[in-house]
């Protein structure tokens, strides 16, 4: 049997086929649209004029669902638009996570922020399958200052051209602020207070939580992110300010699938590691190179030197700029990319091999 395809003739019609046909595709679509033009950089005006679009969205869409539930709204072309007000949260929530997604899993160092960035995969899924659940205050309100503290997070260091726990803490404040304002004039709606109160213990938690993850490096440090990263046989800096990288060829499933590579060492032959990071426009900040050796012997990394250098924000490609170590012990090396605070940018993985001749290189410009 032949099931034709018909257009929506109600609104409950209408967000049935919303989520059956449209929010799928429109799932997909968003978050490659984030990837390819949106999330490409955390300080342009457009990226955060639509995030900022997004939460004022989904903001006015809580408070006329709830104004239509408590039944302060009784005309019956509003009331039988509710269904579309659930619709327009869950759009506007589900660019949020898909932005946020792109932007931190770009940032992000997976062995240390996996925590964070699966936590926004998965609501980024759960969005599409549970929309159903937007009609519940409780949700509402999680998700809003989930969506909130996480955008501004990035904003005010982007605004305020600074970084590192106390912009975090001053983040959280403004979000607690926003959120205790939201709640009121919500409570000032409501019918049934008993229920409302108990969303102050539910943003205190996440509010705890936000910080747990912060403070154990689980939460990637936008708006600084490791655009590219490698270790290299020779780097030299040329007069016009691009640089030469001499290094061995990788396979090409080794250059796209993020293999660990291997570094043949001649004898006296350095290793240098490069790494291009990028700041926002007008952030001016140090980082630091930290090189680790695995010692079979004691089943630990141990560092064998920190190399401290500033970076200047506004270059798409990120600040270049590059460590070395004179001699290097033959088998496995990281070199974390860290903040002045601490926070683990990214992390530049090798294996470093003794050879009797200098290996084969490539050259390559930066």
């Amino acid at each position: 049997m032949i099931r034709r395809f018909r257009l929506p003739r109600s609104i409950e019609e209408l967000t049935v086929w919303y989520s059956r046909y449209v929010s799928p595709v429109s799932l997909v679509a968003g978050f490659l649209a984030d990837n390819l033009f949106l999330a490409k950089r955390v300080d342009l005006f457009l990226t955060n004029a639509i995030l900022f679009t997004y939460l004022v969205v989904s903001a006015v869409c809580i408070i006329l669902i709830n104004l239509i539930q408590e039944g302060y709204i009784r005309r019956p072309r509003w009331v039988k638009s509710l269904p579309i007000f659930l619709v327009a949260v869950q759009f506007a929530f589900g660019g949020l996570f898909s932005a946020y997604l792109s932007l931190y899993s770009r940032s992000a160092n997976i062995a240390v922020s996996w925590i964070f960035v699966i936590g926004i995969a998965a609501l980024v899924l759960a969005n599409e399958r549970f929309s159903h659940f937007y009609a519940r205050f409780f949700v509402q309100i999680g998700i809003y200052f989930t969506v909130l503290f996480s955008f501004l997070t990035f904003f005010l260091p982007v605004v305020f051209h600074t970084i590192g726990p106390v912009m975090f803490l001053w983040s959280g404040a403004l979000a607690l602020a926003v959120m205790a304002a939201f709640l009121a004039a919500l409570l000032g709606i409501s019918k049934n207070r008993s229920g409302k109160y108990r969303a102050f213990v539910l943003v205190g938690s996440i509010y705890l939580v936000f910080n747990v993850l912060y403070f154990t490096n689980a939460i990637p440090p936008l708006p600084l992110a490791l655009k590219s990263g490698g270790v290299y046989h020779d780097i030299e800096r040329q007069i016009d300010g691009s640089y030469t990288l001499a290094g061995e060829k990788l396979p090409w499933y080794e250059q796209y699938l993020n293999y660990t590579p291997v570094y043949h060492r001649a004898p006296g032959e350095p290793v240098f590691v490069w790494s291009a990071i990028f700041a926002p426009s007008g952030l001016s900040t140090t980082v630091l190179h930290r090189w680790q050796w695995y010692s079979a012997s004691q089943k630990q990394w141990v560092t064998e030197s920190e190399i401290t250098f500033p970076i200047y924000g506004g270059r798409d490609g990120g600040y270049r700029g590059y460590s070395e170590i004179l001699s290097a012990e033959p088998g496995a090396w990281r070199v974390d990319v860290l903040t002045s605070y601490g926070a683990l940018i990214g992390r530049i993985s090798f294996t470093v091999v003794d050879a009797s001749t200098t290996a084969s290189l490539v050259a390559s410009t930066q």
